[in-house]
């Protein structure tokens, strides 16, 4: 480089374009300044100078914003487009520094200082050329971008610079680095760099192919799979085998898109497609894997019925399904009125607690039906496997889900009302205890992440509203009666009963068996006679069956021309139904001594009871008949001990266990009888056989005693008093403590019977014993 004299020029800013010494280009030029800089360099000596512009969207270059270092070029020609730009040739002439920038209003002008440059090379030069050319060639052949004809019109140069810039011009560099070897004015550093980015580019492209052989084998490899799935495809559909795994897939995928699961259940679903996909058909684990994925597409994850929230409707539909049973009504309707107030409440846990045949299943389906939600039920009964409500672990064939999803599944909604009926009937053995995995599923608490071995993802139990059922509240685990809110079913009662087969069971059976009223009627004192006689049961299953037998006897009689119309009334059932199957204890026709009417509860209802006492000479002996069970004999021995206590006080010799032998005998001896109320009609009993004194007959009793005479209270008042009415007794001697469970006694039996609340045995003997003051 030589010292030189300034030259101002116009300056053309370029965008996203460099132009070297020896170049020539067409540029399109659009700008207004540099329009007008074009027009004053035709004017003057057709010279411009070319300056790069650092940031190609700025569209009003100030000095900051170009490189320092540009080329001068000369304009050959300028050609104005109908667009309104203008197309110029120019050729690059020589490198120029910029060492004063002149902005104008219409163009921009710079002093530049321009370069000389050696023409001729030194051997070292000529040796790099060389390399530069050998190395360029190697380049031309990997990239095939290049032409052949182009290396030949480069290797015919001879000016090393020159060289150098043509070279850098057909490569693909960035802007920055094309201006890094404008600016490099010394030939040898030129020549240098563009041997390094040769080498980097031969390196480059050498990855690139490889990378392109890569991928082309594969694309080669996809295609082949494409094409031999379509070759499948269409053998199958010649074969007629339109479905094969290929349906298989297509059909899976389209359900779970369509099952709306959670986000992450939804990804274990395709990650176990993608595994049955690749998979043969006739592998083992290729089956479970797909009735996995079908399982948790029929799983409904989202899929909600709308509850009904009407109270007054669902009040009629319960009292349309069942008589009576008011507290569990109740407290179904109180659940709607929560619901209808809230918007939101988990499912409650309802157990429906009582003997066989009083209504529970039916009653669960009702409350469904009242709530206008999907119902299924589960049996519990004999299940003793804890995979039963858990699952199977999917490792083998035939694995499936517990029977809790399966029944989400057959309800298809997230809401039912899902009955686990018998759930006092599970047992437990070496294959684990069901009623432990039950714990998770019952509470509110827990249920809303429930874990299946099979299903693997927790599934939401939470708006489920789970009734179970039971005989026996006492075999159901403590744990697991804990999560339940139990509602005691006690049984029907005669009065129940016959409003049960009047407005229910027998308008049933008429139309089972194309009967109506005008062709069979049936008196009210025929059923009242079939409750008696015919039936013993707390439920109303055997009302039932009775109520079927009389339908099917008068279907005979109608078809058979016998008669037109059957009227059954007490006088002949048993023409229909045969001679009386049971009987009932009734009141004893006069005061006796030594005999006192006990109540009992049993699964049928209740009963009353006579205890009877018989005493002989002897030495003491105390013998207990009737099949009594551990408690009964405790009572007795109870009563015994009381009576020798205050034998003084009750006019009896201190002595009489001594001299007599005493018999306590409680009738229907193969019948099995236990519980801890007849405590104080033994004691009764006992104390009028020792004191002589005649038992009211009028009189019936229930109630525990303790050794110091007093009165515990008892359960099943109701149906106690029930079997007092029945009977024909008036007066009841019952504990003090029970008197909150006179409102639960029906109005019609209440009314009939004297209640005579005592809290001690004096209190007892004073209303049971013929004169006592």
């Amino acid at each position: 480089m030589s010292e030189q004299t300034l030259r101002k020029i116009p300056l053309l800013p370029l965008r996203g374009l460099l132009v070297y010494p020896t170049m020539v280009l067409h540029l399109d030029v659009g700008r207004k300044k540099s329009v007008q800089a074009l027009e004053k360099a035709m004017v003057e000596d057709n010279e411009i100078f070319l300056a790069t512009q650092r940031e190609i969207s700025t569209d009003e270059p100030e000095e900051k914003d170009i490189y320092s270092v540009g080329t001068l070029a000369k304009v050959n020609q300028m050609l104005k487009l109908p667009n309104g730009t203008i197309r110029v040739l120019v050729e690059g002439l020589q490198r120029g520094y910029i060492e004063n920038y002149i902005d104008h209003e219409d163009l921009s002008e710079v002093e530049v200082e321009l370069i000389e440059e050696r023409q001729e090379a030194t051997v070292e030069e000529q040796a790099m050329m060389r390399n530069v050319l050998e190395q360029f060639e190697q380049y031309i052949q990997i990239s095939k971008k290049i032409s052949q004809e182009t290396f030949a019109s480069v290797s015919d140069i001879s000016e090393p610079g020159r060289l150098a810039d043509i070279i850098s011009s057909h490569l693909p560099l960035k802007i920055v680095q094309k201006q890094e070897i404008l600016e490099t004015i010394a030939v040898n550093d030129r020549i240098a760099q563009i041997l390094d980015i040769l080498s980097n580019e031969r390196e480059v492209l050498g990855l690139e192919k490889k990378i392109g052989q890569r991928v082309k084998k594969s694309m080669e490899k996809t295609q082949k799979e494409y094409y031999l799935r379509e070759q499948m495809k269409a053998i199958q559909k010649e074969l007629g085998d339109r479905e094969g795994k290929e349906g298989d897939i297509e059909e899976l995928t389209e359900k779970i898109e369509k099952a709306s699961m959670p986000e992450s259940v939804e990804e274990k679903a395709y990650k176990e497609l993608k595994r049955y996909e690749k998979m043969p058909a006739s592998s083992a684990e290729s089956s479970v894997i797909r009735n996995y994925i079908e399982w948790l597409v029929q799983i409904p994850w989202n899929k909600e019925t709308t509850d009904l929230l009407d109270i007054h409707r669902s009040e009629v539909i319960l009292d349309e399904d069942h008589y009576g049973l008011e507290k569990v009504k109740e407290r179904v309707l109180e659940y709607l009125a929560v619901q209808q107030l809230t918007k939101e409440l988990k499912g409650p846990i309802l157990c429906l607690a009582g003997p066989p045949g009083v209504g529970k299943t039916s009653l669960a389906r009702s409350i469904a039906r009242s709530l206008d939600r999907n119902f299924v039920r589960m049996s519990l009964g004999g299940v003793r496997d804890e995979a039963e409500i858990r699952g199977h672990r999917r490792t083998y064939v035939g694995s499936m889900p517990g029977r809790i999803i399966q029944g989400m599944k057959k309800a298809g909604s997230v809401n039912p009302v899902f009955l686990l009926d018998e759930i006092d009937k599970m047992a437990n053995d070496f294959r684990g205890d069901p009623s432990s995995a039950l714990l998770e599923v019952l509470d509110p608490e827990q249920n809303n992440t429930f874990s299946d071995h099979f299903i693997e993802e927790p599934y939401d139990l939470s708006k489920v509203m789970f009734v179970t059922t039971a005989n026996n509240i006492g075999a159901i685990p403590a744990p697991l009666k804990d999560r339940m809110e139990v509602i005691h079913i006690p049984g029907y009662t005669e009065v129940e009963k016959m409003e049960i087969a009047k407005g229910y069971l027998l308008p049933k059976q008429l139309k089972e068996h194309g009967l109506t009223k005008s062709k069979l009627q049936v008196k009210d004192e025929a059923i009242l006679k079939v409750i008696r006689y015919y039936t013993r049961e707390a439920g109303v299953r055997n009302l039932e069956r009775q109520m079927a037998t009389i339908c099917r006897k008068a279907a005979k009689m109608i078809v058979s021309n016998e008669k037109k119309r059957v009227v059954v009334t007490d006088k002949t059932i048993e023409q229909m139904l045969g001679k009386p199957k049971f009987r009932y204890g009734k009141a004893e026709s006069e005061n006796q001594i030594g005999a006192a009417t006990g109540l009992a509860y049993t699964v049928a209802g209740g009963d009353t009871l006579t205890i009877e006492v018989s005493i002989a000479p002897g030495k003491g002996k105390l013998t207990l008949t009737g099949k009594l069970g551990d408690v009964m004999k405790e009572s007795a021995q109870a009563a015994f001990s009381y009576i020798r206590s205050k034998s003084e006080e009750l006019s009896i010799d201190p002595s009489f266990n001594e001299k007599n032998d005493i018999h306590i005998h409680v009738p229907e001896g193969a019948v099995p009888k236990d519980g801890p109320s007849a405590g104080i009609t033994m004691a009764t009993a006992l104390i009028s056989a020792l004191t002589n004194r005649a038992v009211r007959r009028e009189v019936g009793m229930t109630g525990e005693i303790t050794l110091r005479g007093r009165v515990l209270p008892i359960g099943g008042l109701k149906e106690k008093s029930m079997s007092a009415h029945r009977a024909g007794l008036t007066h009841i001697i019952m504990p003090k403590d029970n008197e909150k469970d006179l409102e639960d006694i029906p109005d019609s039996v209440r009314d009939d019977l004297t209640f005579i609340p005592v809290s001690h045995l004096d209190e007892v003997l004073k209303h049971a014993l013929v004169g006592n003051k």
